[in-house]
């Protein structure tokens, strides 16, 4: 039985809840979102990723559709990660062959967009064009102060800018 310290009464004591590691309520800054945006990317993320030129999503409302689920497969991808951490879009090589040369969806406006060579894509997102080209890349995230390069298999590696 509880007995009063000091005058005060005992109160009912509630087991301590701690949130696990990597749950959506879990914020990670610093090194922590670091270490986890350097992790291996699932075989579904890459491929829904690398699936922007499949064509269906190049006008009208299938844009709107194709680019909500690429957002909600990043939201599944990286469920631990704060929205604002987010990457700003994500950049790839377009295979619609000339004139095109790169796309992006944009994260903010839920955007796709395919570009021309030398069109001048969106702010922060045009210092992934040459990487979005290299044939080991199939795809680059950008985020405000990195890149996040993901091979087609998944691995990544984070550059700085």
């Amino acid at each position: 039985m509880a007995r009063t310290i000091m005058g005060t009464k005992p109160h009912e004591t509630t087991p301590l809840r701690t949130k696990a590691v990597g749950s959506a309520n879990t914020k990670l800054e610093g090194d922590a979102l670091r270490v986890r945006l350097r992790q291996k990317r699932s075989g579904a993320y890459v491929e829904g990723m690398t699936r922007l030129d499949a064509g269906t999503h190049l006008h009208g409302a299938h844009s709107a559709l194709a680019a909500q689920a690429l957002m909600d497969l990043i939201r599944q991808e990286l469920p631990d990660v704060s929205v604002e951490a987010l990457p700003i879009g994500i950049v790839a090589k377009c295979y619609l062959g000339v004139p095109y040369e790169v796309h992006t969806l944009s994260c903010a406006g839920c955007i796709i967009q395919h570009f021309k060579q030398g069109e001048a894509l969106p702010h922060l997102m045009e210092r992934a064009r040459s990487l979005a080209q290299h044939p080991e890349y199939a795809f680059i995230e950008v985020y405000s102060s990195r890149l996040v390069t993901v091979t087609t298999n998944g691995q990544t590696a984070i550059i700085d800018i």
